[in-house]
Formats: C-alpha cells, structure tokens, sequence
C-alpha cells in the first residue's frame, strides 16, 4: 500500500438510519442499518481505517447510531448530525418473512468533509437518488476522484423513488464515475429488464469502470473488466437472512483491492489492468464476506479473524446460501 498519512482511509458518504420492524401490528425491533453505514462498519471490522459522513439527527436515534459506529472503528464526519430527526425505515413482516419498506428519510449534505483525501470513496442506495442530497453526493465524488478509487453500489430502494427514469440516469453518471461497481441482480433487472445481466454489466464497463461486479444469491457471482470475465460460486451456507449480504460483498471487494494495493487514483492503470486471476481472488474474498453475513442474524458483517478463520476452512460451511 504505497499511499501515505491520510490517505490510507476510506471515506464512506450516505444514509445510516434505524430499521423498524414491526409484524402483525406490533413492533418487535429496532436496529441500526443503512448500506453505506452497512459497508463502514464492515470496513472498520476488517481494520481499515473509515470515515462515514452521513445525515443523522441529534437525537436517541441518531445516539444510538453515533455509539454503534464508533464502536465498530468508525470515524463520524463533522456535520453529521444536522438533520432534524434521525431517518428511520419501517419493515413491516409477512408470513414468510418478507419486509415491506416504509422510509422516513430527509437526506441532505453541505459542504466539503473535513477529512485528508481518501484512498477509496464509496457511495450508493438512498445516497446516490434522494433528493437533495444526491447531487451533493455526486458533486464530492468528482471531488475526490483526484485521489481515491470510486466504489458504488446503486441499492435500489424502488419505494423511495418517484421518477423511474431520472433514477435510472443518476444511477448512470455515478457508473461513468466510479471505478467499481458492484449491483445485485434484482437491482439490475430493476434498472433495465429488457437485457441480460451480462449486457447490462458489459453496458456499464463500457461508461468507464475497471471493474463491474454482479451478486446473484445462490448462484453465486461474476465480475467484469477489460481482461474479461470472472466468476465464483456462492459459499456454501445455511443462511439465516440476507441482510447485508450485498453491503458484506462490496465491503470485501473493496477489501480484497486494498490488500493487493490497487485503491487510490495513482492505481486507477493497474487496476484497469487487473487479471482474470485476480479478480477472481477478489471475488470470492467478497463472496465470503457475504456467506459469513448471511449465516449471521441480521447485516452483521465479519472481522478479519473470523474471515481469515472460515478462509482456512473453519468454521465449515453447509447447504447453500451466498
């Protein structure tokens, strides 16, 4: 990692709100969630330093958030918690377990963080589509795109968005920005279901990424970049939810990049030039990452030691899942 002082941190822009569970009319908990706050928190776990700014109010909620982030390692950028009440989600449970979403979310930013260049700067989900703050988002990404790798992931949350296809722009420009895009199948259906996931993901790595990543559950992953394609299998796990599986991927894509010292803009030429080899590496570090989520209850995303643990082949894992 050839980067010095300040700019051997990450730099994590977007929502963190708390999630309301509620089934059969009674509310049976809250926990901390969002997927920027999501992929911090999984950075911070795996030992890399973090700064996270987000919109937060200055109230039990937002407590509650600055305590669990600080916590897990993570820095709260200044200015973070001007909001007038903390953004909460209500998910409301069917029979099998299924959530319905209601968000209460006021998203906005101002101003420039006060933190040293990043190394890498990851964005997406409310983040990337919210009016007002999602130009502002957008703004600080050409802002540190002089020094730091670009990650995004767009998360869509189809219940917050008004105009389908204003969406679907912003999703576009912050493709053509960033340097790793990694998106679910079910986000890329949603965004365009008249093409495969391949096409869509080829579309994509043609706007300017190095490498476009595509999460299919159970049947596991494939990634995109100019030497080609790689793919994994998912882990075998007996999944308990997926909560944060998609935010426990993009936390080891980012991870794995890190470690093989291909994060920050004077390495955006060998990170183009990353091999099939390599990336193939990267993705089944993310497609453990996530594996080790899901056999968790709720988006509890593993430290180093329990990663570097199930990679050695303990603890072992069963059935299917990923």
């Amino acid at each position: 990692m050839s980067a010095a002082g300040g700019q051997q941190r990450a730099l994590v822009i977007g929502e963190a709100l708390i999630d309301i569970v509620e089934r059969d009319g009674q509310v049976i908990g809250e926990h901390v969630g969002g997927s920027p706050l999501n992929v911090a928190v999984g950075l911070a776990r795996l030992g890399r330093g973090v700064d996270f700014l987000t919109h937060i109010g200055d109230d039990a909620r937002g407590r509650r958030i600055i305590e669990y982030v600080k916590n897990s390692g993570v820095e709260l950028v200044s200015g973070s918690t001007t909001a007038e009440r903390t953004p909460t989600a209500l998910a409301t449970l069917d029979e099998d377990g299924s959530a319905q979403y209601v968000f209460d979310i006021d998203w906005q930013l101002t101003g420039t963080p006060e933190v040293a260049p990043p190394l890498v700067a990851h964005t997406g989900s409310i983040a990337a589509i919210l009016e007002p703050g999602c130009r502002a988002t957008a703004a600080l990404l050409d802002t540190y795109h002089v020094s730091a790798t670009i990650t995004f992931d767009p998360n869509v949350r189809p219940a917050l968005i008004e105009d389908d296809e204003q969406a679907r722009r912003r999703i576009d420009r912050l493709v053509e920005r960033a340097d790793v895009v990694k998106v679910s199948d079910e986000d890329l259906r949603w965004i365009d279901p008249n093409r495969t996931l391949e096409q869509v993901a080829q579309t994509w790595l043609d706007l300017g990424p190095a490498i476009v990543a595509v999460t299919m559950g159970e049947r596991g992953a494939f990634a995109l970049c100019a030497a080609g394609a790689a793919r994994v299998a998912a882990r075998r796990v007996d999944v308990v939810d997926t909560l944060g599986a998609g935010d426990a991927f993009m936390t080891g894509l980012i991870d794995a990049l890190w470690t093989l010292n291909l994060l920050g803009a004077d390495k955006r030429r060998e990170l183009r030039a990353i091999t099939i080899d390599a990336l193939t590496e990267v993705l089944q570090t993310a497609a453990l990452s996530s594996a080790l989520t899901v056999a968790r209850a709720g988006a509890d995303l593993p430290d180093r030691a329990t990663r570097d643990a199930a990679a050695a082949g303990a603890p072992p894992l069963s059935t299917h899942g990923g």
